[in-house]
């Protein structure tokens, strides 16, 4: 009985552990939806540290698989519907902060940026450049390494615009590969365009003659 008590003990101390190094590790990944690489999640977690010391900033991150709407919602019922969703994560939120939030079946990205920091973080700059072309690109990797990548990439395109806004280097900043890897997909797409029309525009010639 006494070995079975000092087991349970064991256990519970384990459990306790277990839950307050899972707490810590998510300091900025409120929610990875089961879609966040944990090598992603470590690096958004030093990002993160580094950006909370240094600039006294905090940048979030919340993904999820689905928000849960409603099967064939109108467009302006599911704004309404997100948006009151990601209002109940604000609450939480220590500030001056950034949050990204990304729900896959939804199509959904956003950033939501707090009043202190609007100013310095483009929103539009971030999600077009850094996130979007990722998460959207047409290749063989799956949803899991997409979301994985526009998010690491998204975040640190974050920290690094407020870094540069305050004359500081990160020690943990990715550079500007973020940014190379966006567009080089935006040219990728646009040579596929061009290249449509002109095949396009080719074979109606030739229909002609």
């Amino acid at each position: 009985m006494k070995s079975l008590n000092i087991n349970i003990k064991v256990a519970v101390f384990s459990l306790l552990l277990f839950l307050t190094t899972q707490s810590f590790a998510s300091k900025f990944v409120l929610n990875d939806g089961g879609l966040i690489d944990p090598r992603t999640i470590t690096k958004v977690e030093e990002i993160g540290s580094e950006s909370e010391a240094k600039l006294g900033v905090n940048i979030y991150t919340y993904v999820k698989q689905s928000f849960g709407l409603p099967e064939n919602t109108p467009t302006k019922d599911k704004i309404k519907y997100i948006k009151d969703y990601e209002a109940q994560i604000i609450p939480s939120l220590k500030k001056p902060y950034v949050l990204l939030t990304m729900s896959v079946e939804d199509t959904h990205v956003n950033l939501i940026v707090s009043s202190k920091l609007k100013e310095i973080v483009d929103k539009n700059e971030i999600l077009n450049d850094y996130v979007v072309p990722l998460l959207a690109s047409k290749d063989k990797n799956s949803i899991y390494a997409k979301a994985s990548a526009a998010v690491l990439n998204g975040y640190a395109a974050i920290a690094d615009t407020i870094a540069e806004s305050r004359g500081i280097k990160l020690e943990s900043s990715i550079g500007s590969s973020g940014k190379v890897a966006g567009t080089i997909w935006r040219v990728f797409m646009y040579s596929l365009v061009v290249v449509g029309i002109l095949l396009y525009t080719f074979a109606v010639l030739r229909r002609k003659k």
